[in-house]
Parts: C-alpha cells; structure tokens; sequence
C-alpha cells in the first residue's frame, strides 16, 4: 500500500499543475472541472498552498469525470435542486467507500492471533490483570458451606438389626466415579432406612485397579462422621453365609433402577425387596439418583459425605502437601501456581469423535482405533466429518495443548507462570505439548516433583496417583479445566464450596472454535472476547436450575447466605 501511495502522489505531480483563480473559466456545474492554460510562474507558497486542490480536480478529471452522466443527466444541470441531491449521494457513496476500503486495510494489517514457528507458539504478551490469581473479594462473601456435621444432636439412627435391611453397592469407574457412587449410595440408605455395607470399588475395563476402600480412604473417619445419618458397617453380616450371591445371583440384585431416579422411586420399588430379602445388591448404581427430585436434606447429605467424611488416607494426605509445597517454592520464594487438569489422553481423543490436526497416518490410526474400540458408533465412518465439525463448533470437543496455551497467554499469565500439570499419557507425545510447554516452560508433574521412592509406595493403587493429583489440583491457586468430566466437576464444586475466592477456570470451548477459526481475527479483538466471557466462568456463585449438577455447583442446597 505505502508504494502504491508513493506512485499516485508523484503521477499526479507530472499531470497536473496548479492554476491561478483569473484563469478559471466558470462552468454550468461546479462538478464540471476547469480547462484553461497552466502557469507554473506563480510563487512557491501560492504553489503549495493550491495544490491539494488541483491534485483532486486531476483525480476528478481521470476517475470521476465518466461517472458525470450517471449522477447529472442533462435534464438535471438545468435543475440545481436535482443536481444538489446527485451530488448528496455521489459524496456518500464516496464515503462508504473510503470507510469500507479502511475497514478491510485494518482487518489485514492487525495480527493475527499467534504467530507459528514449526512447532512453536508466539504469542503477544498481554497485561496482567489485578485478579489473575483470584476471584474478587467482593463477589465471594455471600455464601459459606453449611453442610458439614452438627454437634450435639442426638441420633435417631436405629441399631444395625432394626434398620429395613442391607444394601450393597458396587462402586465402578475410576476414583472420582466412585466418589459420586459412595456419596449416593449413603444417600439412598437414608431414604430407605437401610444399613450400608462398605461399598466395593470394582475394576473396570478401563483402570485395571484392584483398589479397596480402605486402600484409597479412612473408614473410621467416614463411619465415624456419619454414625449420626447412617448406619454403616464394614462388611456383610456373619449371619448371610452366602456372600458370593451378592455378586452373581441375579435373585439379590436390584437392576431396574433408571437413571436419576426420585426418592420416591427407592421408596416405592426398592425399599419392599430390601425389607423381603433383608440383603440386596443394587447395580448398575451409576448416577441412579437425582438431583431437584430428592429432599433437599438428602442432597445436603450427599454433601457432607463428599466435603467432609470422604477423606483419602493421611499418608496420601501428607504426600499431597509435600506436592503443593513444593509446587509454590519451585522459585526459591513462595509463588502462586496453576493447576492444569489436560484431558487430551487417546481413549479421551477417540472416544471424542473429534477431528484434530495430525498426519495422515495418525489420522488413519485413530480412525482405525475408533472402530475397535467404539464400532456402532463408527459404523462406515461416512458421517463422522460432519459429526466432527459439529461438535467442534458447539464446544463439546477437548481443547488440545496449543489451544490451552493461546488461551491462558489471552487470559493475562505470564511466561514464567508455575503449573501444575495432572494428566494421563498425552494423546501424540511431546510433539503435541510443544506449543504449550515452549510458551510456559514451567510445566511439572508429580513425576517431576517427587522421586522415584517417594511415588513407588502409591503405584501399586492408581486410584492412590489419581488421588495425588486431586489434592494437588484442589489445593492450588487458579485450576484450569480442558474438558468436561467427573474429576473436574468435582474439583470446580469443591473449590466452589471451600469458598468460591479460588479460582476455578471453565473455558468456554465454544468461543474458541469460533476464534481459532476465524481469519480475520485479530489479537486484541480476541483478548478482549476471552477476558469478558471469562469473568463468569471463574467458580463464582452461580445460581442452580432444574436439574443441575450438584457435584459441580453445590450453592443451594450445601451452601448458606453468610
């Protein structure tokens, strides 16, 4: 543009030259340009001053001119009214498209969102906001958690021989799946008046883990800080000689339980087999019970198993703090730091059905994967581009490494920013973390920070490593989710009802489809787009609506007006 600029300004000097007002011959329309002789004798300063003048009458000669009869037929240069209302329009069709044309300059000329150097992100730097590592005081003293244990009630909780009967539960999925099990399973032996055997954390497909309950929490402190709600006991009683029955015999299960199903549901269905058969295992058990069609007392209890009697061992307890410790001196001062949860695994990336940048091969290999692993979804593959497309564009796709990164420099943190990074084996290795490990090299795993010994005695469990970096990521000043799922909703409504000052990040997937695929946008319009969506999805309180979450916003029902 600027040659252009340059070569228009020195062709207009050769053609055209500045005349003195005596030489003007008027015209029948002052659109009309001049004719007469040049004089290029007049003084430098007249020159100068006339010239931009005579630059455009040669541009109105050469460009303009043709268009005379389109806006001044003849019949109009008799009429000045009509030739008034030409020029009114000439003058704004001009401007439209001077506006137009600098509208289009600006777009082109603004940065782009990052600049890519192979595999290498570089980003602008971006100012520090005041409230990078905390949500505002002010917007979080209204709520305080209300759902813990009240001293010096007396129990009403009836001896284990006259409770309705016995339930047992099998608690499947990984750790934060069997969380939500045993927090429902204690909530459903309330509604029926039943006595709780200690639930089994049964292994899956997935986590290949023989974990125990006793391997993973402290079961004296969970009987023990609910004696007053259920009656649990630790095993099945001595009088059922049969214990395997609970686990195959389909004439001790409970299998019709729909998804979250109503109080009423249990009271009505389950609680007169329960009282017939005095034991009964109830499975599948994942979330078999509702949220806002439960006493609200019900859902408070759910609560206080989930914040208060669910505690993980005190030496996963002291391994955890070793972590955080550890994490917010790595710089030889006390720093805060950032919890990462990255849910970008392979069966994650698979189970997606999301299309991410990759070769061709890897491409294939995952296509291949996915019809292994997920063959009715699969079916011939014709109609997964779209599906992809469609996901990716309503947010429901996991945000890869590079994304993260972009976001999270557009959020205000800086380079040297400390994280914490709790994640499974990366879907493409190191060449898939580059973007986000070059542009914050302080990335650090538990692997990272503790040795080889100290993490030997905690791998025999996984559920033992998965519970590392619960702790961690609950402790941590700012949490960073990528991708939906139990770990993180539980970490976002914990953090929420410790007290909503910690700051829990929900990215809004949705604008950065939209964002990263838009090449018109610019770097600050972009900035600007993810600090104001974000002010909202940082763990504030948030009001609850039917059917809600209770795992991820535990505000109504656990939480109280300070």
């Amino acid at each position: 543009m600027a040659e252009l600029r340059h070569s228009s300004s020195i062709g207009n000097r050769v053609t055209s030259s500045p005349r003195k007002r005596d030489d003007v011959v008027p015209s029948s329309s002052p659109l009309v340009p001049d004719s007469g002789a040049s004089n290029v004798d007049d003084d430098d300063d007249d020159y100068r001053g006339r010239y931009p003048r005579d630059r455009f009458r040669s541009f109105f000669s050469s460009h303009l001119q043709p268009l005379l009869p389109f806006f001044f037929p003849d019949d109009s240069r008799s009429h000045p009214h009509k030739s008034k209302i030409s020029l009114f329009l000439l003058v704004l069709i001009i401007l439209s498209l001077v506006i137009a044309i600098s509208s289009v300059v600006h777009r082109l000329n603004a940065p782009y969102l990052c600049k890519k150097d192979g595999i290498t992100l570089q980003c602008p730097r971006v100012k520090e906001p005041p409230s990078l590592w905390e949500n505002p005081y002010s917007a979080t003293t209204s709520w305080k958690p209300c759902a813990e244990r009240r001293e010096g009630l007396i129990s009403d909780i009836p001896p284990e021989n006259a409770t309705n009967g016995y339930i047992f539960i099998h608690a499947e999925g990984g750790l934060n799946q069997q969380r939500i099990v045993i927090c429902n399973a204690v909530a459903v032996a309330k509604i029926m008046n039943a006595t709780l055997i200690l639930p089994v954390l049964k292994q899956d497909q997935i986590w290949k883990d023989q974990t125990k309950f006793e391997d993973i929490f402290d079961v004296d402190h969970f009987i023990d800080y609910l004696k007053d709600d259920v009656r649990i006991v630790r095993d099945i009683p001595e009088w059922f000689t049969d214990k395997a029955e609970l686990f195959t015999s389909i004439r001790r299960t409970v299998k019709n339980i729909p998804k979250y199903a109503s109080a009423d549901f249990y009271i009505d269905n389950v609680l007169p087999r329960v009282k017939e058969k005095k034991i009964m295992s109830l499975k599948p058990f994942v979330d078999r019970l509702g949220y806002d069609n439960v006493p609200p007392e019900i859902n408070r209890l759910r609560c206080r198993v989930n914040y208060h009697a669910l505690k993980f061992l005190p030496e996963i307890e002291q391994m955890a703090d070793q972590l955080v410790s550890r994490m917010r001196n790595r710089t030889g001062s006390s720093n805060p730091f950032m919890a990462l949860h990255l849910r970008f695994e392979k069966g994650m990336v698979g189970l997606s059905f999301c299309d991410f940048v990759g070769t061709r091969s890897e491409k294939a290999l995952m296509a291949a994967y996915r019809k292994k692993e997920w063959p009715r979804r699969f079916k011939d593959g014709s109609h997964l581009w779209a599906l992809a497309l469609q996901k990716r564009k309503e947010g429901r796709c996991p945000l890869e490494p590079g994304e993260v990164a972009v976001l999270l420099r557009a959020m205000g943190y800086p380079k040297e920013t400390q994280i914490y990074v709790a994640s499974g084996q990366v879907y493409g290795g190191q060449n898939r973390m580059a973007p986000l490990r070059n542009m914050f090299p302080n990335l650090v795993t538990k692997e990272e920070l503790a040795t080889k010994p100290e993490l030997d005695g905690f791998r025999k469990h996984v559920t033992s490593l998965a519970a590392l970096d619960f702790l961690v990521c609950l402790k941590s000043d700012v949490f960073v989710m990528t991708h939906g799922g139990n770990f993180a909703k539980l970490i976002i409504g914990n953090r929420r009802y410790m007290g909503h000052r910690l700051k829990s990040i929900k990215p809004d997937k949705g604008l950065m489809s939209k964002s990263l695929g838009d090449p018109y946008m610019g770097w600050a319009a972009f900035v600007e787009d993810v600090v104001i969506t974000h002010q909202t999805r940082t763990g504030l309180p948030e009001e609850t609506f039917p059917n809600y979450d209770l795992w991820e916003n535990p505000l109504t029902n656990c939480m109280c007006r300070a």
